[in-house]
């Protein structure tokens, strides 16, 4: 509560430090009633044309004539972005951006109205929540040097989810339910009421269903009060309050390679396995419109996550390619044997919390017309990871296994690890109008202070110096863009930005087991230099295209391995990006519109630059998980009455899974390749013309194909075939 009202108070600074201002504008037009500030929520600017980098937007027609399942198969539709099949409703999420790791989105940053997303931003940035697309107005992804605004995973690229405004015009809401196979079911209410002097928002929703494998059901429940208050023509106050909770069997080992012969689909310990979540946030945000001019916006933010995940298995496919039971030896897991045996819980508190003062600005300070951002984040991070261990049936329960805290050896407390985070960014960037040119500067700056305490590890206390360690880092994180606009509806932009990760303190832990064993290395953050080249066009009526040329260069990438993690030394990824949307309706003035749309990436060059021989790192060995070609295509057509029918592919190139580019399987299932795989989806939504009431039915998968999508901790399938109905009345 201390930070709440903290949070509160800097808010309510944003008020008193501005007053002279205020009055100076109001006395500079006596009289004159202005409008309430409108708020977007948006972290692109209004005007496109002057964005010196690649992006794309996802708006709210485009998501409701797909009817996306989850928010990997929309951000399919953007190039450069690679999303994982690993759950069947995403609740690992696993988004890769140009040739980097999907595994759990941490190299992609993931927002909510500009408030991030992750467990933990810079101690654990694990997707293992998203904003749901009930809640998504539009999606908005960043590629480009525009990147030094935001942090601080800044090597691949941003995600923004814009939610539903509060309503301005009365009481406005909507009423969904949606069925499918797979047990899949869900609902979602929201209802809003406003005026001149702002208004509030309801959403929930409800979601269930059978994940990928068998036993792995999941159900999720969200509730979300959204705010606004319009005080003044000048000041605006926002403030947004939300409840998470998933509760599901769904776990993160994969298969054997025996096993997955057998039947792909099995979990053999998925009646006991878990995964509980639960996420309260809160979200305020103060805008002064000091004058046409010059605005101030001031952002809080707090989040109190726990998270606790119960296994069965630790290493899959260990008895000849069968996976045996973690605390019950030589056992073969399966539905019958792991009834009988224990585990291993993982539970982890995370909290975070920060405040963030922006001020944007028109100016001619240069001699030159200019648009800039100053900015100052201070955010704080508390993560506590615990786990507990043993083979007694009774450790399937998460409080009989607390029961042992503090309790040494094999059997109860396994690990204690305090992670706290400070870290202090500042960022400006100005853009510079000359004539058809835009230039735009800008820089950032990222201050961080790691302390991790070891107080437990391999089941014994640790005191010893080497178990605690304070990593403090600081960069300097440069970028510059150009933009040029002498064609009508055209820009050439060009780029190139210093892309920054920090260093993730639970990949920096050895304890090779006995008291004061454990050591916290100092590790180094990731570092990146992003360049780009691209053009995005609307010159000719009814056709929208996007190219884009880009290239980042690594100095220390980190690869997973099986759960591991290792430096693998200098790297570099290439290549080309296209994107683009034809409407022949448009073209040809008629009111029948078939429309096609594409996106497509050739990821020439994913390579190690140097050898690492401890890890049979070859220079010049392809990255694992970064395919060299992604593809999602679809032709649609929308009728005048209301109805709007799509057809669409998505096909995924052969991948590497480990830095050595193992070819041939081994029986744990984590060596080989992920073969090619190409998915059908359609969609089909009707509203009648002048209805409140809308029908959808989208199915992903089509043919039903069986495929891999992963083969971190073992194999995993891809999704089957999944048919979804809906129905909505809006008012």
């Amino acid at each position: 509560m201390s930070r709440l009202t903290l949070l509160a108070a800097a808010l309510a600074a944003g008020f008193v430090l501005p007053s002279a201002a205020r009055a100076q504008t109001a006395e500079a037009a006596p009289g004159v009633v202005l409008d309430a500030v409108d708020i977007t929520s948006s972290i692109l600017p209004s005007r496109m044309e002057h964005v010196p980098g690649s992006t794309a937007v996802i708006d709210e027609q485009a998501l409701e004539a797909q009817r996306p399942f989850t928010v990997k198969e929309a951000l399919r539709s953007v190039p450069g972005v690679h999303t994982v099949d690993e759950d069947s409703f995403g609740l690992g999420l696993n988004i890769g951006i140009r040739g980097l790791d999907p595994r759990r989105t941490s190299r992609t940053l993931l927002l909510e109205d500009g408030m991030p997303l992750f467990l933990a931003p810079y101690g654990d940035p694990s997707a293992h929540y998203s904003t749901p697309l009930d809640r998504v107005q539009r999606i908005e992804v960043v590629k480009g040097s525009g990147q030094v605004l935001y942090g601080p995973q800044t090597v691949g690229g941003m995600i923004n989810f814009v939610t539903r405004p509060v309503p301005k015009k009365g009481v406005e809401g909507s009423v969904s339910a949606t069925v499918g196979n797979n047990d899949f079911r869900g609902w979602h209410a929201n209802v809003g009421a406003g005026g001149e002097r702002g208004g509030v928002m309801l959403d929930l929703l409800q979601k269930s269903g059978d994940g990928v494998r068998r036993g792995h059901d999941f159900d999720v429940r969200e509730a979300t009060l959204k705010g606004q208050l319009n005080i003044n023509p000048q000041h605006t106050l926002l403030g947004k309050v939300g409840y998470y909770e998933e509760d599901s069997h769904i776990t993160e080992t994969g298969l054997g390679a025996v096993e997955y012969a057998e039947d792909r689909l099995q979990a053999p310990t998925a009646r006991q396995d878990r995964f509980e979540h639960t996420r309260k946030s809160v979200q305020l945000q103060h805008i002064f419109q000091i004058n046409d001019d010059v605005k101030l916006a001031t952002q809080a933010y707090y989040v109190d996550a726990q998270r606790a995940s119960f296994r069965q298995i630790n290493e899959p496919g260990t008895l000849g390619g069968r996976s045996e039971m973690d605390r019950c030896p030589g056992v073969v897991a399966t539905e019958a044997n792991s009834r009988n045996c224990g585990g291993r819980w993982r539970p982890r508190d995370y909290t975070y919390w920060g405040i963030e003062p922006r001020l944007d600005f028109r100016h001619d300070a240069f001699g030159v017309p200019s648009d800039a951002v100053i900015g100052f984040r201070y955010h704080e991070e508390d993560i506590m990871r615990n786990q507990f261990r043993g083979a007694d049936p009774r450790f399937q329960s998460l409080s009989y296994a607390q029961s042992f805290q503090n309790v040494n050896g094999g059997t109860g407390h396994r690990e204690q690890i305090d992670i706290q985070v400070e870290a202090k960014s500042y960022y400006a960037q100005n853009t510079f109008y000359v004539g058809d040119w835009s230039l735009t500067p800008g820089v950032r700056y990222e201050d961080i202070r790691i302390k991790t305490d070891v107080m437990r590890a391999e089941g014994q206390p640790q005191n010893n110096p080497e178990s605690n360690l304070t990593n403090n880092q600081s960069k300097l994180l440069p970028g510059f863009g150009v933009a040029w606009n002498g064609l009508a509806g055209t820009t050439v932009f060009a780029g190139v930005h210093k892309g920054f990760a920090p260093p993730r303190p639970d990949r920096d832990i050895d304890a090779p087991g006995g008291a004061n064993t454990a050591v916290v290395s100092k590790t180094r953050p990731e570092q990146s230099t992003n360049w780009e080249l691209g053009v995005r066009s609307r010159y000719f009526t009814g056709v929208g295209i996007e190219a884009t040329l880009f290239q980042t260069d690594f100095d220390d990438i980190v690869i997973q391995d099986n759960g591991r993690f290792f430096n693998g030394g200098e790297s570099k990824q290439a290549g080309l990006e296209l994107g683009g949307r034809v409407d022949f309706g448009r073209i040809f003035r008629t009111a029948h519109n078939v429309y096609l749309s594409a996106a497509y990436t050739h990821l020439f060059t994913a390579k190690f630059k140097k050898d690492v021989a401890s890890e049979g790192i070859v220079a010049g060995n392809r990255l694992p998980y970064a395919p060299k070609h992604l593809l999602s295509a679809a032709i649609g057509y929308q009728h005048p009455v209301g109805f709007d029918a799509r057809i669409g592919a998505d096909h995924v190139s052969e991948q590497y899974v480990d830095g050595a580019n193992t070819t041939v399987e081994n029986l744990e299932g984590t060596e080989g390749t992920i073969p090619s795989y190409t998915l059908f989806n359609a969609s089909v939504n009707f509203r009648p013309t002048g209805s409140k009431t809308s029908y959808f039915l989208s199915a992903y998968n089509l043919t039903d194909r069986e495929y891999l999508v992963s083969r971190v901790d073992g194999k995993f399938a891809g999704r089957e075939r999944q048919v979804f109905a809906g129905i909505r009345y809006s008012f």
